[in-house]
C-alpha cells in the first residue's frame, strides 16, 4: 500500500484555479450530483430537494451550478478557504444567474462559524485528502447537519501501488496538461483508503459501513443523521 503524501491545504495561486476549472469535470459531477439527488430523497423523508444545502470546498462552484441544472429547488451556501477558487467561481455562478441560490463563502471547514444543525444537507467533493486531520473537517461537517440530514461526502482513494495510481493519471488525465496531470496525481497520492475512511467514522459514532467504494478512484460517504 502507498503511503499517504499530503498535498498543501489550499489551492490559492491563480493558476491553480484556472487549471481546476478548465480541467474537464463535467462528467464526474453530474454524476455526483445525480447520487446525492437520489439519497437527499430516500431514508428519511424531511430531506427535500427544496432545502438548504451546505458545499464545503466547492472549488470554482461547479458542483453547486449543476445541481441547480438538475432541478434543486433550494439553496446552497458554498465554501472554500481559497480565495483564487472563489473568484473563478463568483465569475462561473454570475455567468449562469444563479446568484440568488448559490451564495459563496470563505470557510475553513475544519471551524467552522455556523451553530450545530444548521443544514438540511451537508455534501463535499474532493476536499478531505486535502485536510491533514481529516475527523477535523467529517466532525464538522456532521455538527452543521440537522438531525435527519444527509451528509454525502466524496472524495478520491488511494491506490495501492504506483502502477495503479499512473494508469488513473493516464485513463482520467491522459489529455490535461502538465500541471493539470501533476495536480491529480499529488491528489490521488494524498487520498484515503476506505479503511482510513471507515476508521474515522467509527471514531465519530457513525456505522462504518456509510463509506464505500463507488468507483475505481472514488469512495462516498451517504448516511442521513
Amino acid at each position: 500500500m502507498l503511503n499517504r503524501v499530503l498535498e498543501p491545504e489550499v489551492m490559492d495561486t491563480e493558476v491553480e484555479a484556472v487549471d481546476y476549472d478548465q480541467m474537464d469535470h463535467g462528467q464526474v459531477n453530474r454524476r455526483f450530483v445525480e447520487d446525492f439527488l437520489a439519497a437527499l430523497t430516500t431514508g428519511d423523508p424531511s430531506c427535500k430537494r427544496d432545502g438548504h444545502v451546505f458545499d464545503a470546498g466547492t472549488g470554482t462552484a461547479q458542483i453547486p451550478i449543476e445541481l441547480m441544472r438538475q432541478g434543486f429547488a433550494g439553496t446552497v451556501t458554498a465554501s472554500d478557504l481559497a480565495e483564487s477558487m472563489l473568484v473563478v467561481a463568483r465569475r462561473n455562478v454570475e455567468s449562469t444567474q444563479l446568484s440568488e441560490s448559490i451564495s459563496l463563502v470563505l470557510r475553513d471547514c475544519k471551524q467552522l462559524p455556523e451553530p450545530d444543525a444548521t443544514y438540511d444537507a451537508v455534501m463535499s467533493n474532493s476536499i478531505v485528502h486535502h485536510i491533514p486531520e481529516p475527523r477535523r473537517v467529517l466532525a464538522e461537517l456532521w455538527r452543521v447537519l440537522k438531525p435527519g440530514g444527509l451528509l454525502f461526502v466524496r472524495d478520491l482513494v488511494r491506490p495501492r501501488t504506483m502502477e495503479s495510481l499512473e494508469n488513473l493519471v493516464s485513463t482520467y488525465a491522459g489529455d490535461a496538461n502538465e500541471h493539470q496531470q501533476r495536480m491529480f496525481r499529488e491528489s490521488l497520492h494524498a487520498a484515503l483508503t476506505v479503511e482510513e475512511v471507515r476508521e474515522h467514522l467509527q471514531e465519530m459514532g457513525i456505522e462504518p459501513d456509510a463509506v464505500q467504494l463507488t468507483s475505481d478512484r472514488h469512495w462516498t460517504i451517504c448516511c442521513h443523521k
